[in-house]
Formats: structure tokens, sequence, C-alpha cells
């Protein structure tokens, strides 16, 4: 899944309106900003193996430090915890827990059985939802408009930047999702892994785009 983590992260400005959308990103997408440096250091592994899934051509073979269920609680545990201790902000810590933990159980419906419940647990869960290419694009358009609606009726711009700066990161993200559903396989593993750490530059955009946006009150119509 790719979409539905930052249809996440954009929904959960309602909950915690005080944390930039750049933080959200952050959560809802950590385990995929972890994973390509562990593929980069050879700590886990993939194979691109085209046929594997209708929607995507990679066969995740190990990755029981990002995406095991019982890593996963402990990184939204060290996410949460983090954000706590410099804001000493309760709610929106909790809700940036609730973000990392999501993106294991958005990837429980996407993903064939290859997600480890603990680290080198031979037991691997997976609904296969990228089985299905129309499903699998329903699913997430679905889940990112939902969370771009939620994120609209909960801030403005405060100038041309807000918009035209968040307008263009949605365009993005759409393309992006599109090609990797339709475009050619990647040329290799290491060409994933440097990809991946692309991913950084939407945590910047984000902070960026929703600094010039605004929290609307809610006595506030705007």
């Amino acid at each position: 899944m790719f979409l539905g983590h930052f249809a996440i992260a954009l929904g959960a400005k309602k909950a915690a309106p005080r944390v930039s959308l750049g933080i959200l990103f952050l959560s809802a997408q950590f385990l995929d900003l972890l994973w390509p440096t562990l593929l980069l250091l050879g700590i886990e592994s993939v194979e691109i193996q085209p046929g594997i899934t209708a929607f995507t051509p990679l066969n995740f073979t190990s990755y029981p430090y990002s995406h095991s269920l019982l890593m996963v609680t402990g990184w939204s545990v060290l996410i949460g915890g983090i954000y706590y201790i410099i804001s000493r902000e309760k709610r929106s810590s909790i809700i940036l827990a609730l973000c990392v933990a999501s993106h294991w159980f958005l990837d429980l419906v996407m993903h064939r059985p290859d997600l480890p419940l603990l680290p080198n647990s031979p037991v691997k869960v997976g609904m296969g939802l990228w089985n299905s290419v129309p499903g699998s694009l329903i699913v997430e358009l679905l889940l990112f408009a939902a969370g771009l609606y939620i994120y609209l009726k909960t801030t403005r711009p405060k100038n041309k930047t807000g918009v035209y700066s968040f307008r263009a990161l949605i365009v993005f993200l759409l393309i992006i999702h599109l090609s990797n559903a339709f475009g050619p396989p990647p040329p290799s593993v290491e060409g994933i892994a440097w990809a991946g750490q692309l991913q950084w530059l939407l945590v910047i955009w984000a902070f960026w785009a929703d600094r010039n946006r605004e929290v609307i009150s809610p006595a506030d119509p705007g």
C-alpha cells in the first residue's frame, strides 16, 4: 500500500491538529522509510518477481525488523514516546503511535501472506488484495479521497503557497501511485532502496505545505 498510508496521515490531522503534516507523514510511512535503509545495509531483502501479485512485482522475502507485528508495536511506542518527550502532548503522541501501527494493518489487507508476526517467525499473514489491480486501486483511492477530504475540512491555506504546494503534493502522490501500478518493474533492488530514500522528500514537502496552512477553528466556518 502507498496512498493509503498517506491517507491515514491526512485524516489524522483532525485528531491531532497541532501536529505538522510532515510528522504525520513520517509516522504513517515510518516502516517504509526504515525499510530502504535496511535493504541497503543487507539486513532485509526483497526480490523483483513479476507476477508474484497482479499489482506489484515485489516479493518481500525478509523484513522482520521493519514489518513484523512485534517490531511495529515497538516502533509505534518509540515514535509516540519521542514525540511525548518533546511536546508533552499525550493525545498527539498516541495519535502518532497509532499512525505508525496503522501501516502494518493496511499492509495486512494488501499483501500476500508475507508479513511476519514476530521477527524470524514462520507464521506470516496477508489478505492478498494486491492480487486484484482494480480492487487495490479502488481501496487505496477511496482511502486517499477520505483522508484528503478530512484534511481539507480541517485546514485552509494561509497564502498561495499553502494552496499550490499542497495541490502539487497531492498530484505528485497520485502520479507515483499510478506509476507503481502501471509502470515497468524496477530495474534492481538497489534502485528500489535508493528510490525509497526519496520518500523523505515527501515528509519535508508535507512540512512545507502544512506550514503554509492553518487549522480551521470549530467556531470558524472559514
